[in-house]
């Protein structure tokens, strides 16, 4: 009697373990970067974004599309329609050594998960290339890019079922390092130096998020310009920024200055950036008023606060549906 006790002990305190670790291990998991983040290489900048709650909120897949005869080729070939069949994307942004290359001042890496026809895929991919090469038992395919003027490679690869590759970058250093991840991605902590640096700055349930340099594409002589308007920060500015769904979509930017007294400087700036804002929008819903889109961003920048917390300037707002379903609205002139 007293060895069926000990047994059923031993074999209760087994399935305890056993269901401890298990728990442990679903939270390891839930709190790592995702996996098409994961696998991106070295780079300045990483921007993420998990689409199915955004296509779930605003119904951009079902929107009609004015596509080019290239991008309607690709989704005849492939049958991969991308605002109906990508789930999350993630690219790396790289700083160009020369500005005025074929890639202008940033290449980019990406990573891919989906719903894809991988055989029509390849089939598509190798009609189209102009190079070939095998690499950790997967194909390359290179195809170029650009004008008749300027053309630039890009490397595409099928990592699995689910998920591409690609990079726009002048060698396959960054192609060979997606799939060298791939190949050793069990960890759920695998990734860049970057990604290990700042993603446990990024909220939780975050649906969209961008860390490090992400100024990079917006780069004009050294500093950031958004639509005209040149930000009073260089491009080596360090961002973490996130949307989430808290009943709105929640906005938040930190900008990270090397010390409290540079972040007070930037939380003015931007504040009377956001009143200088405020007026000129103002201005232009009386002289062109567009009475949805104008509501719409007077929510924004009603619900916008810029406040310093030490080193951080941070922005946080609230962004209505109307305005994603406008910035949501798939692009015409979108090629493959």
């Amino acid at each position: 009697m007293s060895l069926m006790r000990k047994r059923t002990r031993y074999s209760f305190l087994l399935m305890l373990a056993l269901m401890s670790a298990l728990v442990v291990a679903l939270v390891l998991r839930k709190a790592a970067p995702p996996e098409v983040a994961r696998l991106l290489p070295e780079s300045d900048a990483i921007v993420y974004a998990n689409l199915k709650p955004l296509r779930a909120a605003t119904h951009f897949d079902r929107s009609p599309v004015n596509r080019t005869p290239e991008y309607q080729q690709f989704i005849d070939a492939t049958g991969i329609v991308p605002e109906r069949d990508l789930d999350s994307v993630a690219f790396a942004l790289h700083r160009m050594d020369d500005p005025n290359g074929p890639n202008g001042p940033v290449g980019y890496s990406e990573v891919f998960e989906g719903r894809f026809d991988g055989e029509r895929l390849a089939h598509y991919l190798a009609s189209i290339a102009t190079a070939k090469e095998s690499y950790a038992d997967h194909d390359i395919f290179t195809i170029r890019v650009g004008d008749e003027s300027v053309t630039r490679p890009l490397r595409i690869t099928q990592l699995g079922y689910d998920t591409i590759a690609a990079s726009n970058m002048p060698t396959a250093e960054q192609i060979h390092s997606i799939l060298d991840r791939h190949r050793a991605a069990a960890s759920p902590f695998s990734g860049s130096s970057l990604l290990s640096a700042r993603y446990r700055d990024v909220p939780a349930f975050s649906s969209a998020w961008g860390i490090g340099h992400i100024g990079l594409p917006f780069s004009e002589r050294g500093a950031i310009s958004i639509f005209g308007l040149q930000l009073p920060m260089s491009e080596d500015t360090t961002f973490v920024a996130s949307l989430r769904y808290l009943g709105t979509l929640h906005l938040r930017l930190e900008q990270i200055a090397p010390n409290d007294a540079d972040a007070a400087r930037a939380t003015e700036t931007l504040t009377s950036l956001l009143t200088l804002m405020k007026t000129v929008e103002q201005a232009q819903a009386q002289m062109q008023p567009h009475p949805a889109t104008d509501a719409a961003f007077r929510e924004l920048t009603d619900s916008t606060k810029i406040e310093q917390h030490k080193d951080r300037a941070v922005l946080t707002a609230n962004i209505p549906l109307e305005l994603v379903k406008q910035f949501a609205s798939p692009n015409p002139d979108l090629q493959p």
